[in-house]
This record gives structure tokens, sequence and C-alpha cells, in this order.
């Protein structure tokens, strides 16, 4: 995980530092900028005025010690402004991975098991629906139809006009909500949650689908499958016992990548929704060119990615009764 947390930290900085801008012009107006002192303190302030490799060794020095830096937009810690953002977008992320699952499966395993009927041919038509349209196409047709339209869901944001921010537990007004015991709280964050987490999880419940397809398809050839059935066990057990479990494993891998593909891409969603987590705050510092911002969203996505696939390695073991033989 070191190396590769590494290997992500100096592709980031040498990626955001290509960009072909200046970040002071970004910063400082344009009376400000006709001043070289105010100029040159700015960049003696943020260390722009150091070679590159000094200042990612610079980086890398602070980073071994828990320090992100200081946003160049915001003049907070990264880490506290990442603290702030992060449960608003893993709220989010939560949401799109539950509806993915919660959907994405039996859509898989339904057409599968009913290959070529017409339950097949709608699930897979829906599901290259999902995995072809784009996040922000939906986002808007989404607002359009259900808030503006039929008004049956709130706009953007996480809570109604007017409604105070639960109690401070985790910052996942959801779960803080609950854990306090405001109703109130609690049913308006959900509403406001469950317009930007089908959006953002039409591509994960896709995904999901095709992948549960194609693993049950495989599995129900199998020949342990057939002797099940010749053993006269019913239709239900031969499909749930003894061949879900062994074609989940192909989908746990997708679903890994996929919960870290959907904290990395709640840009657009939080965007279009004015939803305050990750997304957003990394779509502000990347248009001020907020270099200290970039490069601790970046590492954050990197570590969940990295971590989420540490739990899918593991979670193989869970499933695959070869692999817990093999570990002991």
């Amino acid at each position: 995980m070191v190396p590769l947390m590494i290997g992500m930290s100096l592709i980031a900085f040498v990626v955001s530092h290509s960009v072909p801008a200046d970040p002071v012009a970004a910063h400082l107006g344009q009376r400000a900028m006709e001043d070289p002192t105010i100029v040159a303190a700015f960049r003696q302030q943020w260390g722009l005025d150091k070679p590159l490799p000094e200042q990612y060794l610079t980086y890398l020095r602070n980073l071994v010690q828990g320090n992100l830096g200081v946003s160049i937009r915001t003049h907070m810690p990264v880490a506290e402004d990442l603290g702030r953002y992060l449960p608003a977008s893993a709220e989010l992320a939560i949401m799109a991975t539950l509806v993915g699952i919660g959907l994405g499966i039996p859509f898989g395993v339904a057409s599968a098991v009913r290959r070529n009927h017409w339950v097949d041919h709608v699930v897979r038509g829906v599901s290259l629906l999902g995995v072809s349209s784009p996040v922000f196409w939906l986002g808007l047709i989404a607002l359009y139809v259900f808030y503006f339209r039929l008004g049956w869901l709130p706009g953007p944001g996480r809570l109604d006009t007017g409604l105070a921010e639960p109690t401070h537990v985790t910052g996942m007004y959801t779960f803080d909500s609950l854990l306090t015991g405001n109703w109130t709280t609690l049913v308006s964050s959900v509403r406001h949650l469950m317009l930007p987490g089908l959006v953002l999880a039409s591509v994960y419940i896709g995904l999901v689908t095709r992948m549960t397809r194609s693993s049950m398809l495989e599995v129900l050839s199998a020949d342990y499958v057939r002797t099940a059935r010749g053993k006269g066990l019913r239709r239900r057990t031969v499909i749930y016992r003894h061949a879900l479990g062994n074609a989940l494993i192909p989908t746990i891998t997708v679903l890994g990548l996929a919960f870290g593909d959907i904290l990395a891409g709640t840009v657009l969603t939080e965007t279009i929704f004015s939803w305050p987590g990750i997304g957003r705050y990394a779509y502000q510092s990347a248009v001020t060119l907020d270099f200290p911002s970039i490069m601790g969203v970046s590492l954050l996505i990197a570590a969940v990615f990295i971590t989420v696939n540490l739990a899918t390695d593991m979670a193989y073991v869970l499933l695959d009764p070869r692999l817990r033989r093999a570990s002991r």
C-alpha cells in the first residue's frame, strides 16, 4: 500500500502542476497581479517559488508526518476540509452501493435463470441503458422530471430549507438523525439522498447486473449444479445455496472497484445536486488550482481504492471454501 500511495502522490503532483495555468492568477485579483511584491510574497508563502522536485520532496516530508498541507482557497488544513466534506460523499456512496447491490444482484440472477425469456431481455436492456447513460445527463433529467415537473422528491441540498442539521456524530445526516432520534431530519435527509443516490447508482446497477448474470450462467452449467439438480433438490435451493455463492465471487471484484469509482465519480453528481461532498470540493479545488487540496483528494481516493481492494480480497475467503482450506 505504501509504494502505491507514493506513486499516486507523484502522479497527482506531476499532473496537477502540468496544467498550463498559474495559481497566482487564480487566487489574486488583477490589481494584485500587477504588483511584483505581492506576487513574490504569495509564491513564497505557498512554496511556489521553489523548484518542482523540491516542492514534491517537501510535500512527502510533510505527508509522512500526517500533514496534508493547507488549502490555498479555504486557508484551512486540507485534512480538516476532507474530514468535513467526506461524510457527505460517504453517505452518497453508501446509498448508491446499497441500491446497486440490492437491485443489481437480483436482476442478474433473474436474467440468468430466465435466459432468453422476456425478463432477460428487459433486464439486459435496462442494465445496458444504465451503463451507457452519462451521469450528468441522468442527473439533469432526474431533477427536471422528479423535482421540477412531478414534485415527488426535493431538489438540491442535503436537507429542506430551514431545517437544522442533526447533532454531529458521524457527519452523515441519515445516521446522525437516526442515532439522536431526530425523525423529522431523518425523513428529510433520506428524501434528499434518494435522487442523487439513484442517479449515481445507475451505472453501478448495470455493472453488477451484467457481471452477476454472466457468472450465474457459467455456474449454472457446472457439473456440481447439474448433480444438485439430479438429486432432486428444489430449484430455489439449487440457485441460491449452490450456484449464487460461487457466482458472486467475480461480482465481488466489481463491487469493490465500483465503490471506489462511485467515490471518485461523485464530482458531476455532487455539482448538479449541490451536494457538499468530496466531489464538489475537488471540482472547486481544480478550478482554482488549489494544489494542496487536489493532492489531498487524490490521495484520499487512492487510499479508498486500495483499502476496498484489500477488503475485496478478504471477502473471497468468506465466499470460496477452497480459499479457506488453502489458508489453513
